[in-house]
Parts: structure tokens; sequence; C-alpha cells
């Protein structure tokens, strides 16, 4: 179930200001029954302001109104009416510390795995073309410097990504043809007749 916008703020509101069960209140938030009893006797979120889910359009009057004279009922929450966005997945972003351990990276790519395309090194890595280029043709501006490094040992990407970006790249395997036996053992058989 999805919980309400600061869900420890909202249950001290509805502690505060309504007579709903705890049971109802921890339900709609999320918590503990005995979080929201310790709400009540002051011993939890003693400094905490409580925020109104009317207010930010997470509950109704009514809602509350029916669940107040209704032990077994619960409190639902109100859907946006404008959803929220959802970000889209973006470059990854690269701790400063990290950014002069790419060349190497991509140096130890090229050299182990020479089958991956560039643009899943740039994903892998995550660099640029002409950064890439620049290794391959070894015109990079500090190729003395660059020694071949794990990816994975710098912390640029994850064992199981580098996995799966070499499974993508690898050319399909010529299965063996199990029936080439069974073709020997039918011209045996044409023979014997």
């Amino acid at each position: 179930m999805t919980q309400p916008l600061m869900p420890l703020a909202t249950a001290v509101w509805l502690v505060d200001n309504t007579s709903l069960s705890f049971k109802q209140i921890a339900e709609f938030c999320g918590l503990h029954e005995l979080e929201v009893q310790g709400i009540a006797d002051e011993q939890v979120a003693q400094n905490i302001v409580g925020l109104d889910p009317m207010v930010n359009g997470q509950l109704t009057l009514q809602d509350i109104e029916r669940c107040q004279n209704d032990s077994s009922c619960r409190l639902e929450l109100l859907k946006d009416e404008i959803p929220a966005k959802v970000r889209s997945k973006g470059a990854r972003y690269t701790p400063v510390s990290k950014r002069q351990d790419k060349p190497d990276a991509i140096a130890w790519v090229l050299k182990n795995h020479p089958e991956l395309s560039d643009a899943q090194i740039c994903r892998l890595v995550g660099t640029t073309k002409p950064t890439i280029l620049a290794i391959r043709s070894r015109e990079h501006w500090n190729m003395s410097e660059i020694k071949p490094v794990d990816p994975v040992l710098l912390g640029l990407c994850k064992q199981g990504e580098l996995d799966a970006a070499v499974l993508k790249a690898a050319p399909p395997k010529a299965e063996e043809k199990a029936d080439v036996p069974v073709v020997a053992e039918e011209a045996e058989t044409k023979e014997e007749a």
C-alpha cells in the first residue's frame, strides 16, 4: 500500500485531531500499532509537528468521519490528479575522485573484451565515444599514464553489468547438431536394407 507523505508527522496529526483507532492510523501510515500508541503517550515523535493529510489532499474529511464511526473501516489514500513524474534513467553520476579512472577502465575493456561495441562501453563505464576512440587509437592526451584496470575493481560498474554486456556482445555459438549421429545411423540402416 502507498504511504502518505511524511507518515510519522501524519500519524501525529491523526492522533491529536481524530478519534481513529491506533490500528487504523498504523495501517494508513505504515507504522506499527505500538508506535502509534507511543505517539499518543508522547513517548515517540515528541518534537515532530503534525501534518494535516487533508491539506495535502491525501485524505478527505468524509473519509476520516466514516472511519471514526466504524472502527473496521480503513483510511484510503487519495490518488493525485497529477501523477508524479517518473525519473528517466539518465546518465550515471561518477564522483570526481573516480573520473580519472575511466580511461584505465576503458583500456581494460578494450583489451579484454574487444567484442563490446563503443555504445556498450559508454553505458558500462559512463564515458563518451571520442574518449574510447582516442584510447583505441592510442591518441589520448594521457596515453602514457593509462594502465588497464578492471572497471569493477574501480567501482565504475558492477560485475553483473559487465557479464551481461559481454554475453550480449558475444557471437551466437554454433550449436552442435544432435542429429549428426542420427544421420549416420540412418545411413547404416539404408545400407543394410
